[in-house]
């Protein structure tokens, strides 16, 4: 990418009443992470300048853990939206955050419950945006059963005229099959007096973010569009039936990650890693184990079957079987289980062989 700043803004104020739960939606884990720092690992890999975060519903929890655990290297602004009125309000009150003088660059809008988006087609999405001068280019994806997505509607020159949700989709429109993800790139300069244009005359009497394509398709302005290569990043999490759908497919590639790296899975389906554990090379993992937490496995370490290791440091040339443990040490050759339990804080020296059924006091 060039030089051109490029911010980011991640709406995640919504309540998520789907989840049924306490917690608030962006807080939600996946693979030992928060589902809202995935997308601003993402945000931060791909190289963007900084990152504001609209919070709302738990919004003290959300900025406390992103404070706590956001990437290192990114700045990160929070704003709140007090009220939900939608996603166009969420920009509105996110643009706050930017000077009112300073219109250069772009700015990314992600959603918060998009946890599978690539850091490589978030650079792909500004990269095609800057190519073509565009003022907006939106990021989409073909699929067969497009209920309860917004349509993207298409000119004759196969630009990006308007976004149609459901709800006030015709029957005609409904019947288009490429969606909107929710994801777009803004010119910063148009992006603000576009959205002083909208308004909530829909069936949500909402502020819709997705009606600024019409305003700046309107006024003349070219609207792109990039198809998603990967279908799964489409996924967006909004109950529990998603949130495990997009745990099994982050774990998919946590495990990829790590067997291209030098690490065996004997079942790699039936191997729960979380994505803050380090495993060194020639590592073996055996079916059934979970490894969670800033747990740290040695070269040549054998683990499982049936082992559950939390927040653990376990050296090389070790061997464990049926192990549970919780913020343990284990040194370099030694061998637990079958059927331990390491109490937190026990110390496992080099070379121990704890025997069968081994509880630690």
């Amino acid at each position: 990418m060039n030089a051109r700043p490029l911010a980011s803004v991640v709406l995640a104020a919504g309540e998520g009443k789907r989840m049924r739960s306490a917690r608030p939606k962006p807080l939600h884990l996946l693979c030992g992470r928060a589902m809202v720092l995935h997308i601003l690992d993402a945000v931060a890999e791909m190289g963007a300048d900084r990152a504001v975060v609209v919070i709302g519903h738990g919004a003290e929890r959300i900025t406390k853990k992103l404070v706590d655990d956001g990437p290192p290297g990114l700045p990160i602004d929070f704003v709140e939206q007090s009220v939900q009125r939608g996603t166009g309000d969420a920009v509105m009150v996110a643009m706050t955050a930017f000077p009112d003088d300073d219109d250069d660059g772009d700015v990314l809008v992600l959603p918060g419950d998009h946890p599978l988006l690539r850091a490589t087609t978030l650079e792909s999405l500004v990269e095609q945006h800057r190519a073509s001068g565009a003022a907006c280019t939106l990021l989409t994806a073909r699929v067969a059963e497009p209920a309860g997505y917004g349509r993207v509607v298409r000119g004759a020159d196969g630009a990006v005229t308007r976004i149609v949700e459901q709800r006030d989709a015709t029957a005609e429109e409904a019947a288009v099959d490429e969606i909107n993800l929710a994801v777009y790139c803004f010119k910063r300069g148009l992006l603000a007096p576009a959205l002083r244009r909208i308004t909530p005359d829909n069936h949500q009497g909402e502020y819709y973010l997705t009606d600024v394509v019409e305003v700046l398709a309107s006024a003349g302005h070219l609207v792109g569009g990039m198809e998603v290569g990967d279908l799964a990043e489409a996924l967006g999490v909004n109950d529990r039936a998603q949130l495990a759908e997009a745990e099994a497919e982050l774990r998919r590639r946590t495990n990829e990650r790590w067997m291209a790296a030098g690490v065996t899975m004997v079942d790699p389906p039936q191997t729960y890693v979380d994505t803050g554990v380090r495993l060194a090379a020639d590592v073996t993992l055996f079916p059934g184990v979970i490894l969670q937490g800033a747990t740290v496995v040695g070269e040549r370490t054998e683990i499982g079957p049936g082992t559950r290791l939390v927040d653990c440091v376990v050296g090389a040339d070790c061997r464990l079987d049926h192990t549970v443990a919780e913020q343990c040490e284990i040194g370099d050759g030694a061998t637990v289980g079958p059927f331990a339990h390491l109490a937190p804080g026990t110390s496992i020296a080099p070379g121990t062989d704890t025997g069968a059924f081994y509880t630690s006091r």
